[in-house]
């Protein structure tokens, strides 16, 4: 499998990868003007024990430069990236396509990542232009910028991983809701789709607006933060945050029609994160069994989710 192959068969492509080829190059260009330095600075020799523990990397035995040289270039090892996440084939598999041993597949990736995060708009990027309200969003014209409708949306994912082999962590990440062990995630997303705020990974025992009390996104004062039943315990612990919530049932009676009405139009609003949540599934590595070292997930999920956040950028023709 290659680029240059793949690129003339489009709805294969996107199949393949979740992009367009044109989306594919338009990353790929930001990528290629960062690579030489990237790789400067990733195999930069260390002077002295001293520097090496400082900058906390392995000192070098060889001259920078050294040492086994990739066999495929760096657009066949982001499609390779890609293809990895979006299909979640075995290591040995992607060998066999991409003519690479299977431990090379895993260098090469792990290699690539840290690059990639660099030239995608991931949520914690668009973050910091939010999270100082006063300095950064100062009027009302900004604040719509980033929350279209002054609406954002939250809500939390789980994703099964194997079970540990550690008692305490079985314990923390066991699911009582999915009756596995899972990780969870909490994301906040605005009208359009865009994830502004996403958590590291939680152990799946902890409740959803446990999640939230602990990493909570500071939005602005006119943003109203949508939310559903999990949530209820804002109102009382964030009496400054305009939290919205669906009505809930109470014991032994009915709902009235307006309320009724009320709790579909919400759900309406509501589906926008549902709908995002659905699409970084899609993407196999976050859709089934996380099989990788947990200590990759925040990775790997911050790099899908930057890659959504541009699509959304390039659909709405928005600046990245």
């Amino acid at each position: 499998m290659s680029y240059r192959r793949l690129s003339k068969k489009p709805l294969l492509f996107r199949s393949f990868t979740g992009l367009t080829v044109s989306e594919f190059d338009y990353i790929y260009e930001e990528i290629e003007s960062k690579y030489e330095e990237y790789e400067r600075t990733r195999r930069r020799q260390c002077l002295s024990e001293e520097e090496g523990k400082k900058r906390k990397r392995k000192i070098r035995k060889r001259d920078v430069g050294a040492g086994r040289p990739f066999k495929l270039r760096a657009r066949e090892r982001f499609l390779m990236l890609l293809v990895y996440y979006r299909l979640y084939i075995t290591y040995t598999l992607s060998g066999f396509l991409f003519d690479l041993d299977q431990s090379n597949v895993c260098r090469d990736l792990s290699i690539l990542e840290p690059l990639v995060m660099q030239c995608v708009p991931l949520p914690r990027k668009l973050y910091k232009r939010t999270r100082i309200t006063r300095r950064r969003l100062q009027t009302i014209e900004e604040v719509e910028q980033y929350f279209p409708g002054f609406k954002a949306f939250i809500d939390s994912t789980e994703q099964e991983i194997p079970r540990p082999k550690n008692k305490r962590r079985r314990k923390s990440h066991y699911s009582g809701r999915k009756k596995k062990h899972t990780v969870k995630t909490q994301l906040m997303v605005n009208s359009e789709g865009m994830i502004l705020h996403k958590t590291a990974h939680k152990g799946g025992r902890k409740h959803d607006y446990d999640v939230y009390k602990h990493n909570h996104p500071i939005t602005p004062s006119q943003v109203e933060n949508v939310v559903d039943l999990g949530y209820l315990g804002i109102k009382k612990d964030f009496p400054t945050v305009k939290s919205v919530h669906p009505i809930r049932k109470k014991k032994n009676t009915l709902l009235s029609s307006d309320d009724i009405k009320y709790n579909k139009n919400h759900s309406r609003l509501r589906i926008i994160v549902e709908h995002t949540i659905c699409k970084i599934k899609k993407f196999g590595i976050m859709g089934t069994k996380f099989r990788n070292r947990l200590r990759r997930y925040n990775n790997i999920s911050d790099i899908i989710s930057g890659l959504l956040n541009f699509r959304v950028m390039q659909s709405n023709r928005i600046s990245i």
